[in-house]
């Protein structure tokens, strides 16, 4: 039996349907107020053997907090893949980042150790990579100097999972760039290409690194089904700028992309008329200053170790961008010109 935690996410919905059409059972972990509809539409949306997957999947209801959920869902449970996390850049939500992404997983490791669950393989982030070289690799280390409250949560949470593979289980760490992937288009990734389709005038001056969500998945897959435990991989395909991605995605999409790039001083005013906005309409913030100071970084991810250990080869970053398009322009039709 396989538990997906985060299921009804980017990358659990999409690690729920490959394990389930690789046979295996599986039982997903979501939150009573969930939205199950949308990753059955993401079941069915890749296809008739895909939507008859969905049928496959058990649900228990509950979340990392709860643990009589916990207990239930990883009942019988052989592989854990936690994909669960809150990802906010909004310095309002630290606590909840805090008991989410670092006390949840230490709930989760705590409870696979007791319940004798034999493996667990974390997605974390790249946010959690530290380094002043050119390149960041698995040996670079936590600099907190530079890191958000969402990057300090997943970090605390990869320091439960090496106090789990301490005390005896066997686990795999994976640090995915910024996942691209169909059927999530209002928030994430997802709003590149919602947004881009929307008419960008400007992009950001940094970049980072992307991998596609197939990647992702496949790799967690094959780095649990190969046996290997308590090591790191960064899954990046491409070191790209946001700029050159923007541009990719506004091609297949066929819009206008963006022709002036943002400057630093730019970003520091807009995020600061930002929290004027949210603080005087008491709405939720869309650029912090953590989100603008990583928008004006480039940063260079190495993928060698996992190409070297696994043979891994990835996806083309412009061949998942067009792919996602492709799912993107199918949700969203253009009225016909007449």
């Amino acid at each position: 039996m396989v538990l997906v935690t985060g299921a009804t996410g980017l990358l659990g919905s999409h690690l729920l349907l490959e394990a389930a059409l690789r046979g295996n059972r599986v039982r997903a972990l979501a939150r009573a107020h969930s939205d199950l509809d949308r990753v059955q539409a993401l079941f069915n949306g890749y296809g008739r053997e895909a939507g008859s997957a969905w049928s496959r999947v058990e649900w228990v209801y509950g979340d990392l907090l709860d643990i009589p959920a916990l207990e239930r869902a990883l009942e019988g449970v052989e592989q854990v893949y936690h994909c669960a996390a809150v990802i906010s850049f909004e310095p309002s939500d630290s606590e909840t980042l805090l008991k989410v992404n670092w006390e949840g997983t230490r709930n989760l490791v705590d409870l696979c150790l007791a319940l004798e669950v034999p493996r667990l393989c974390h997605a974390s982030s790249i946010a959690t990579l530290g380094g002043i070289g050119p390149v960041r690799t698995e040996e670079d280390a936590w600099d907190a100097n530079f890191a958000s409250g969402y990057a300090a949560s997943k970090y605390m949470a990869e320091m439960e999972v090496w106090r789990g593979a301490q005390e005896g289980l066997s686990t795999v760490i994976v640090n995915p760039g910024v996942i691209l992937g169909p059927g999530f288009w209002d928030r994430g990734s997802g709003r590149f290409f919602s947004e881009t389709a929307s008419g960008l005038r400007f992009c950001p001056p940094g970049g980072t690194g992307f991998v596609g969500v197939g990647d992702v998945v496949r790799a967690m897959l094959e780095l649990t089904e190969t046996g290997v435990r308590d090591q790191r991989f960064i899954l990046v395909a491409d070191n790209l700028s946001y700029c050159e991605l923007i541009g990719q995605i506004a091609a297949k999409l066929g819009v206008a992309a963006p022709q002036k790039t943002l400057k630093g001083w730019q970003l520091k005013v807009l995020w600061r008329l930002d929290w004027l906005r949210a603080t005087l309409g008491r709405k939720r913030r869309k650029l912090s200053r953590a989100t603008a100071r990583s928008l004006q970084r480039r940063r260079t991810y190495s993928n060698e170790k996992i190409k070297a250990q696994l043979g891994f080869s990835f996806r083309q970053i412009d061949t998942v961008v067009e792919e996602t398009a492709r799912y993107y322009l199918k949700a969203h039709p253009r009225p016909a010109k007449h």
